[in-house]
C-alpha cells in the first residue's frame, strides 16, 4: 500500500480543547435538533443561542440556509446525499466542538441511523439530541415555506412527513411540542438541560 508521504500529523503540537474551554470560560457540547420541516427547530436554535450570549457564552448554529448555500452546496436530496450532508456538518461540529464552541445544530435528519451516525463523529458525551416533536398537523398547518403543499401536490418528491418517513427518536435527551409549549417555555427547558454541562466550575 502507498504510504501518504504528504500528511504528517500535527495533532500533538495543537492546542488541545481543554485549552480553548479555558480560554472562552465555558464547555462546548452539541445541541442536535431533529424534527419535521415547520416544526420550529431553527426558531428555537435561534432563541436559544441568543440566551446564551448573553450570558457570554460562545455559540455557533448550523441548519440547512448556512450549510446548504456554502458546505453543502453541491449536494442534492437523494439518500446519499442527506446522509453525506450529515456526514459534513457532523465534521464541521466537532471542529467547532474542539475549538470550545457550543454547536447548535437544526436539521431534518430524518432517521435514527444517520442520527446515529453524527453521533459516533461528534461524539456521544458530547451529543444532546433535541426531539421537535410538533405534530405533522401542526406543521402542516404552519407551513412557513410552502413546502407541504408543493409535496401535496408531487411538485417535491421524498419530502419528509409527506412522501418520505421521519423516526422519532428514541431517546433524545428532550422532547419539545411547539405546538404546546411557547418558545419562552422551550427556550427554558433547553437551558436547564444545557447550562449545568457548559458553564465552567
Amino acid at each position: 500500500m502507498e504510504e501518504n508521504n504528504h500528511i504528517y500529523p500535527i495533532f500533538d503540537r495543537m492546542l488541545m480543547r481543554k485549552d480553548k474551554e479555558d480560554l472562552l470560560k465555558q464547555h462546548s457540547v452539541m445541541v442536535w435538533f431533529t424534527g419535521l420541516s415547520g416544526s420550529g427547530k431553527s426558531t428555537i436554535a435561534i432563541a436559544l443561542e441568543r440566551e446564551l450570549h448573553k450570558r457570554g457564552l460562545l455559540c455557533r448554529i448550523l441548519d440547512g440556509d448556512n450549510i446548504r448555500s456554502g458546505i453543502n452546496n453541491n449536494l442534492g436530496f437523494t439518500e446519499a446525499d442527506r446522509v453525506e450532508n450529515i456526514r459534513r456538518i457532523a465534521e464541521v461540529s466537532k471542529l467547532f466542538l474542539d475549538t470550545g464552541v457550543i454547536t447548535i445544530a437544526a436539521f431534518i435528519s430524518p432517521n435514527n441511523d444517520i442520527r446515529e451516525m453524527a453521533a459516533d463523529i461528534i461524539g456521544q458525551d458530547d451529543f444532546l439530541e433535541v426531539y421537535v416533536s410538533t405534530p405533522l398537523e401542526e406543521c402542516e398547518r404552519r407551513d412557513v415555506k410552502g413546502l407541504y403543499a408543493k409535496a401535496r401536490k408531487g411538485e417535491i418528491k421524498n419530502f419528509t412527513g409527506i412522501s418520505a418517513p421521519f423516526e422519532e427518536p428514541a431517546h433524545p435527551a428532550l422532547t419539545l411540542d411547539t405546538s404546546v409549549l411557547s418558545l419562552e417555555e422551550s427556550v427554558n427547558k433547553l437551558l436547564e438541560l444545557i447550562l449545568p454541562r457548559i458553564q465552567k466550575k
